[in-house]
């Protein structure tokens, strides 16, 4: 039995030392919920399948944070689903950080209402008018009777400020919105209020009890057949500070290679290669 244990732990101490010389890295990823909920978890454990010397962190809190992450050096990646800013690009080169970015896959920004609700489409003026405030009963837009319900991503969200540059001319959300944290649970409130409607990312557009709509006559499928024709689609992100090396580059050259783009389509998001 000694004997076992000593042969056991002989093998633990060998398999460590593997490991070392293997380059063991953990490689810490940070930001936007659109990408991180789902996508880049599922990217991360096809990657350590051919690379199991490597291993992942990942906080999907908002594309914010993802970008603050990398300008501070908490992260190695930063997910984002909406451009960096001047300010953010300012505050990095402030900090002597060289911001390289990476676009990964195209998204569409679904406007979705509760599954029961008999409209199926609005114009953009529409959506701003709803979002804004400036329309808050659903007959005033060719539906049933009924105060409607606004729901919004918080201000950390890229998908919050994308789409306020996209359908509302930048104004803003009605002060009466309620402000969730991420795509399911805003999928999850509007599914479960006949008079809700917010906003979610492609591959929760077909939420249980969800209606997409079409926006200016457009249906959500639109990016799938091509990026430019649907009015709210926009490319996603993966920020690293300069240019990768090491297991951060050999991932970073997965996801934009056959199988990573594979993987993307896949999983509901246009392929950027």
């Amino acid at each position: 039995m000694r004997r076992r244990w000593l042969s056991l732990i002989s093998g633990y101490l060998i398999g460590a030392v593997f490991a070392s010389v293997l380059g063991a890295e953990k490689i810490v990823i940070k930001g936007s919920d659109t990408l991180g909920a789902k996508l880049i978890p599922i990217l991360a454990e096809e990657f350590k399948s051919q690379h199991p010397e490597v291993s992942f962190e990942i906080a999907a809190e908002g594309s914010t944070t993802g970008i603050a992450a990398i300008i501070n050096g908490t992260a190695d990646i930063g997910m984002s689903s909406r451009d960096i800013t001047k300010s953010e690009l300012r505050k990095a080169e402030a900090e002597g950080v060289e911001i390289v970015q990476h676009i990964v896959a195209y998204d569409g920004v679904a406007v979705v209402v509760n599954a029961a609700n008999p409209i199926d489409g609005l114009r953009r003026r529409q959506i701003e008018q709803i979002f804004s405030g400036s329309v808050d009963d659903w007959s005033a837009v060719g539906g049933e009777p009924g105060k409607i319900s606004v729901y919004t991503r918080n201000t950390a969200s890229g998908t919050h400020s994308d789409f306020k540059r996209l359908t509302m001319r930048r104004r803003d959300y009605t002060q009466n919105a309620q402000v969730l944290a991420g795509n399911e649970q805003i999928a999850s409130e509007v599914a479960a209020n006949p008079n809700g409607i917010g906003y979610v990312g492609l591959i929760y557009a077909d939420s249980p009890g969800l209606k997409a709509l079409t926006v200016d006559g457009l249906a959500l499928s639109s990016v799938v057949a091509d990026k430019d024709d649907y009015p709210l689609s926009r490319p996603t992100y993966l920020y690293t500070r300069g240019s990768p090396s090491g297991a951060l580059q050999e991932f970073i050259i997965f996801v934009n290679g056959k199988t990573g783009q594979n993987i993307i389509s896949r999983e509901g998001f246009l392929a950027a290669h």
